[in-house]
């Protein structure tokens, strides 16, 4: 099948949309698909076409901080002919948009992969764009988790169909982790990207709160745009002496961190999915994380963690693991002994391959009738 991966953002660029995207379209040339991916994410060198397999054609606009708006799909579709388009869009995606809307006037199979969370104003918009879009054929929607596709199937009202496929992750990388070393104090981690959205103050405060009950330290793995205010925050209280704050590491850096942690916290409410607490959850790590967030899909609370909500849930949560010895170990034994098969990669390939045999028989144009491959020709892109 020839698939064609649509996403804003990509690589060079690291977030959890752009590591999914390459490892779903990696994953799936593997299984013998033929995928390309396009972006309107620059590559920082001059030809727009990767040579690499999944190829990656960069369609970029030139604009002030490099904002991945890009330029028309249509000409790529034409040009390649895909069996299915596969788009994955965040909160806010204006190159997803427009290719959906171009894919479905295409009349080619079309699936968007919602996932973030909807808040208020991103409700409103896709709300709009899906009052045109539930007019079309062949159009399926899936989001990363249960909380995620909720708001999604309140708005669609079953005029399109809204499955949850959950994102993919190598279970034996992150199994891999190094043995657990001892700390002495309980060691809390946090891993992810240092935005707004991922409540990094909060992330703080729990961590204060918590110290002043009982002696822990704690590192937070990642950067962006908050993470000025969130050192302002630690020199205020000052958490220098157990708090480290590491910057953006590699995988390999996370999966030792991970090695010497005790718990992992990811507190934000609008946590769609949580890929980083996954790997901790597979690393044998309990994971604390808020009910109804997307994290819930694969931590039961008092089984590969504790959920709790709001400040008061999630500090009670952290204080219950880092004050319990036995509990933490039983969570870690059975982390260490179980996987959540839904994340796996052959459950994920084959839950998208029933959403593109949806699509596609649900368009009257149906599948490609061309044969050839992804052109290699850095004109294809431009």
């Amino acid at each position: 099948m020839r698939i064609l991966h649509v996403s804003d953002c990509f690589l060079p660029r690291l977030g959890g949309i752009e590591v999914q995207v390459d490892e779903l379209a990696r994953a799936q040339h593997t299984a013998g698909h033929d995928v390309a991916i396009a972006t309107a994410t620059p590559s920082g060198h001059p030809d727009p076409v990767d040579p690499v397999d999944p190829i990656v054609h960069r369609i970029v606009v030139p604009l002030p901080w490099e904002l991945p708006i890009g330029g028309s799909l249509r000409g790529l579709l034409e040009r390649v002919g895909p069996d299915v388009v596969h788009i994955h869009a965040g909160a806010v995606s204006p190159f997803a948009w427009r290719a959906v809307r171009q894919a479905l006037r295409g009349r080619v199979p079309t699936v968007m992969t919602v996932h973030s969370l909807w808040g208020p104003v991103s409700e409103v918009t896709y709300r709009a764009l899906f009052a045109g879009w539930c007019r079309s054929r062949g159009f399926v929607v899936t989001t990363v988790s249960e909380a995620a596709a909720a708001p999604i199937r309140g708005v669609v009202a079953r005029r399109i169909p809204v499955e949850v496929v959950s994102n993919g992750i190598d279970t034996v990388t992150w199994r891999e982790t190094p043995p657990w070393l001892p700390t002495g104090q309980v060691h809390v981690v946090a891993v992810g990207r240092l935005a707004p959205r991922k409540e990094p103050i909060l992330l703080l405060r729990l961590l204060n709160s918590v110290r002043d009950q009982t002696p822990i330290r704690a590192t937070v793995v990642g950067d962006g745009p908050a993470r000025a205010a969130m050192e302002r925050y630690a020199r205020r209280h000052d958490m220098g002496g157990w708090l480290r704050l590491t910057g953006r590491l590699d995988r390999t850096e996370v999966r030792e961190v991970l090695a010497a942690a005790d718990v992992f916290l990811a507190p934000a409410a609008r946590e769609s999915f949580g890929l980083a607490a996954l790997e901790a959850r597979l690393a044998g790590v309990p994971v604390v994380a808020q009910t109804g967030s997307g994290v819930a899909d694969f931590v039961t609370s008092g089984r590969e963690g504790l959920l709790g909500h709001g400040f008061r849930g999630l500090s009670g949560a952290l204080l219950r693991l880092a004050t319990d010895h036995d509990l933490r170990d039983g969570i870690t034994a059975h982390n260490r002994a179980t996987e959540p098969m839904r994340c796996t990669w052959p459950a994920v390939l084959a839950a998208f391959d029933r959403c593109y045999g949806m699509a596609i028989r649900g368009s009257s144009a149906g599948p490609g009738a061309g044969t050839r491959r992804w052109s290699r020709s850095p004109s294809s892109s431009r």
